[in-house]
């Protein structure tokens, strides 16, 4: 078992926000008496990107006597409806387990859509980077290849996707359907952009030359130009990759919680881990609360049983890394992302309201440069 410790530094800059959300209390905190109030309360819904919240709320509801339902909702959606749910006065998604921080940081927390709640009990194992607002998760997408076909993995640089042996042969999700990427492009720039440039004259035994003022938009219009396989989503991507049988299978970029389908489906598909600069970037998905719920308490208590080994290990399985740095990441976890954190991008939240902000540049600017 292994636990992390590097991704205490990864968000250091959410404080930026501190003072538009709801502070954590620091108060005594009475857990049995949070509870009683959490059953008197009206159903409590939690909205997730992922399915397994299914499971996890039915486990809360189980564990504490208190209605509870999760639904699976893609971060977009949940964006559009906590706004429209608060406009009209007519809550239904309680809390909210969101993966588009930027979004969270500049729409919904400054208007006041949702707030932050930090269980007291939970300062001292939550780093303070991830406590305002709260961090439940990091997340991370990583490069795979195909084992069945290659031994060892047959890229050795990013650039390198750029050449033209990878030439439609790379999948990655649609950057103009999943925020994540764009906002992995305005990171890349923001704080890497030496490392991608280095990345360049390792491969190429030359220095960048470009028309672009940066080595990350020479690379991100590169790629697009080498006609990426753009997906609908991580299932595709992962297929792509790891589908048995294949003779050229895709190089692809996907979330660490496919490497499930290596037991699920029968893929065959590792982490590329000897990939530079990274493997792959993280991201974090925040837990946050409607400000006009009408179950509060049954919300700060579902808060705080996700940040409970318990309460998370469904989507630890997945890969995701808890921020209680008192969990240890499962030993069977089928990624392996653990073994492989220092050697990713890690989410600097500093620049995520800039992430925001060049959202529509970033995807305009790949309009112009993807090639089908």
């Amino acid at each position: 078992m292994k636990r992390i410790t590097q991704m205490q530094t990864s968000m250091t800059a959410l404080a930026l926000v501190a003072a538009l959300a709801t502070p954590a209390l620091t108060q005594d905190f009475n857990l049995d008496a949070l509870v009683e109030a959490a059953k008197a309360e009206p159903q409590l819904t939690v909205y997730d990107s992922t399915g397994k919240i299914v499971e996890m709320v039915e486990a809360f509801s189980d564990k504490y006597g208190v209605d509870a339902i999760g639904q699976k909702v893609k971060a977009t959606s949940q964006l559009e409806m906590v706004i429209r749910e608060s406009q009209a006065g007519n809550v239904q998604g309680d809390v909210l387990m969101i993966t588009d921080a930027p979004a969270a940081l500049a729409q919904l927390i400054p208007e006041d859509f949702v707030y932050s709640y930090l269980p007291p009990d939970m300062a001292d194992v939550i780093p303070a980077s991830y406590q305002d607002p709260l961090t439940a998760t990091t997340n991370a997408n990583v490069f795979a290849y195909n084992t069945e076909v290659y031994d060892a993995c047959p890229v050795d640089n990013i650039w390198a996707l750029t050449d033209p042996e990878w030439n439609r042969r790379f999948a990655m999700i649609d950057p103009l359907s999943k925020s994540s990427y764009t906002d992995w492009f305005s990171q890349m720039e923001s704080h890497h952009d030496d490392e991608v440039r280095a990345a360049y004259e390792a491969h190429y035994g030359k220095p960048l030359e470009t028309e672009f003022d940066s080595a990350t938009k020479a690379w991100v219009a590169a790629i697009g130009a080498n006609a990426p396989l753009v997906t609908e989503g991580d299932d595709n991507t992962s297929a792509a990759v790891g589908a048995p049988g294949q003779e050229e299978p895709f190089f692809g970029l996907m979330s660490s919680a496919k490497f499930r389908d290596v037991e699920d489906k029968g893929h065959e598909m590792a982490i590329c881990d000897t990939l530079e600069p990274w493997v792959g970037w993280t991201y974090s998905k925040l837990a946050l609360i409607a400000s006009g719920t009408d179950s509060p308490n049954a919300a700060k208590l579902f808060v705080h049983y996700v940040l409970t080994e318990e309460g998370i290990a469904p989507q630890m399985v997945d890969g995701k890394v808890p921020t209680n740095t008192t969990i240890a990441m499962p030993a069977d976890e089928p990624s392996g992302i653990v073994d492989l954190w220092d050697n990713l991008l890690a989410y600097d939240s500093k620049t995520g309201l800039d992430d925001w902000d060049t959202r529509q540049d970033w995807q305009d600017f790949w309009r112009i440069h993807y090639s089908r």
